[in-house]
């Protein structure tokens, strides 16, 4: 039996999913919330195994939640359910912690081995989501054949050097990318030993030059 958390601000697609839910032999609805806020203080308080989670929310929203709750629970697998197919809200969903991304045209089946699968560790992905992720890494793979500047940096690295070089404070990357603000200090810290950069302004140069970011506007 599943343990699962129900989290979407609409109350009456909250109580059709509920209603699906609970018709499931091998699911347990152990709550449901309206807000980001409510979402994060009920896991701490119920411990599912996989929350459900919609994106557009009022207060802190489903990727802040989600990011809340990969950081403190990383056990409990977050399933992202919406309306929001582009490629932003599903890679920000992602980089926030999601296991599971559908959407909410997906039938019960669908969702009923989504909640099985994220619950064993797996990843799970919609069709027409799963073909972007598959695009994206296909793309990524054929740039990966042409040398990349500063090979010495990690993927994260590389993500917040990018982000520095477009203007972007330590704040706004920490916002972007879901981390707090000590982590990207520690990160820009990395990042300007191994450019041997003496200052930040120093490696956003560096990586302008190397056509990181792109030029300065």
């Amino acid at each position: 039996m599943t343990t699962v958390l129900v989290v979407d601000d609409h109350a009456l697609f909250r109580a059709g999913l509920l209603a699906v839910l609970s018709a499931m032999d091998d699911v347990d609805v152990v709550g449901e919330a309206a807000n980001g806020e409510d979402a994060v203080a009920a896991v701490e308080s119920m411990q599912p195994q996989v929350v459900l989670m919609d994106l557009r929310m009022p207060g802190i929203g489903g990727l802040a939640a989600t990011a809340r709750i990969a950081e403190r629970h990383p056990e409990v697998a977050v399933v992202v359910l919406t309306m929001s197919e582009d490629a932003d809200s599903v890679f920000a969903a992602l980089r926030a912690g999601a296991r599971g991304y559908l959407l909410k045209e997906a039938g019960a089946d669908d969702v009923q081995r989504t909640i099985a699968a994220v619950a064993r560790g797996e990843a799970v992905f919609g069709p027409r989501v799963a073909e972007q992720v598959v695009g994206f890494f296909s793309s990524e793979s054929t740039a990966s054949t042409v040398p990349q500047a500063f090979p010495e940096l990690t993927s994260r690295e590389r993500e917040v050097l990018e982000l520095m070089a477009r203007g972007l404070d330590n704040a706004a990357i920490a916002r972007r990318l879901f981390l707090s603000e000590k982590t990207v200090r520690n990160r820009v810290s990395e990042i300007l030993a191994k450019l041997r950069a003496r200052t930040r302004a120093e490696a956003v140069a560096r990586a302008r030059d190397a056509g990181i970011g792109g030029a300065p506007g």
